[in-house]
């Protein structure tokens, strides 16, 4: 009792302030001193963001992009494409693919895979690479604030931009691609259709289709890339529990390809009636843009509508998969989704 006494006397403080200074010191002395939290790392990256090597290497990952994607569904692009020319013999996707077997064999259905590497290989290139550009030479010129205000029409007008240009090199093969696949007889490989092309038609042979191309293209890239942004925007912003920088790159990679497949759904609703025309345009010699149009009428020009839904979905998320991927491969800078600048918010009074 008294030694428990004499204890909580010395433990006092009033008692003996000496003593509890001593004792609080020497317990401090003891303990180490925990380190500051650190920062994460921040990321490196390859390159700057809009350098030469940033373009060379997105147009590198636009190649590889289009040109696989588009090479892996050329069964499905073949039926398509003849039911497109041919409604009451080839009917729907089921009964396409049924003909094709039974009138030629498998092999048929990998016809016209070497101008659909090569042609849309090029337009990768030019997809992507001149987006990247465009996207950055018309936001300089906006200026931060608008360029946040008009971001869906900085995307379209860089996207337009971009296309224009990539259907220039696509055409040729293009023209190559359709011919062999809907004309019975015709030419059966690249290295023998695009010389027949260029001795029957001359250089304008390849470039019959273009004006109808663009028609097709253009707004469909616009609505691919437009749509995209958007969507990766909307489904960080109400979907995804968590910001993007708190993602790992594999949750990342799988909102691309949820926001890809989205924007590919209104990509080939877009885009179909011109694809239509573009392929009775290839088939029919001598026929131009507005002759075939009036000849195919409203219905049939969205012939062939679901199985392009269908690849036109999986094919435009797969390349936004592929190229975001290169993206990470290569340590190039990936912006976050935009936010509204500091200098808007002051402006518009939003906290």
């Amino acid at each position: 009792m008294s030694t428990s006494l004499v204890s909580a006397w010395k433990q006092n403080l009033f008692s003996n302030p000496a003593y509890y200074v001593r004792r609080r010191t020497a317990r401090c002395d003891d303990e180490e001193e925990a380190p500051p939290p650190e920062e994460p790392a921040a990321e490196q990256y390859s390159c700057e963001y809009g350098s030469k090597k940033f373009y060379a290497l997105c147009a590198f990952g636009g190649l590889l992009s289009c040109g696989l994607t588009h090479t892996a569904v050329v069964p499905l692009d073949l039926v398509k494409c003849r039911i497109q020319v041919d409604a009451a013999k080839y009917g729907n996707i089921v009964q396409g693919f049924k003909v094709t077997l039974a009138e030629e064999g498998v092999k048929a259905l990998g016809k016209g895979w070497a101008p659909t590497f090569v042609g849309y290989s090029m337009q990768g290139v030019g997809k992507f690479g001149f987006y990247e550009a465009f996207k950055i030479l018309y936001g300089n010129l906006l200026g931060e604030e608008n360029s946040y205000l008009w971001r869906t029409s900085l995307y379209l007008a860089a996207s337009a931009s971009a296309e224009f240009f990539a259907d220039i090199a696509l055409c040729p093969m293009e023209a190559v691609k359709v011919r062999i696949q809907t004309q019975p007889g015709w030419s059966t490989t690249l290295r023998e259709g695009a010389p027949r092309i260029f001795k029957e038609e001359g250089i304008m042979g390849f470039y019959k289709g273009l004006v109808p191309l663009w028609a097709r293209q253009i707004p469909y890239t616009m609505m691919k890339f437009a749509c995209f942004e958007r969507t990766v925007e909307a489904l960080y912003k109400y979907v995804v529990p968590k910001p993007r920088a708190d993602c790992s790159k594999p949750e990342q990679l799988v909102v691309t390809f949820a926001a890809g497949y989205i924007a590919g759904v209104f990509c080939a609703i877009v885009s179909h009636p011109a694809d239509t025309i573009v392929s009775k345009l290839n088939q029919d010699k001598g026929s131009n843009f507005v002759d075939i149009a009036k000849k195919l009428g409203l219905m049939g020009m969205w012939k062939g509508l679901f199985p392009r839904i269908v690849m036109i979905g999986t094919l435009t998320a797969l390349q936004w998969f592929i190229y975001d991927s290169v993206k990470v491969a290569f340590k190039l800078p990936r912006p976050p989704p935009p936010e509204m600048p500091e200098s808007l918010k002051k402006k518009l009074g939003v906290q």
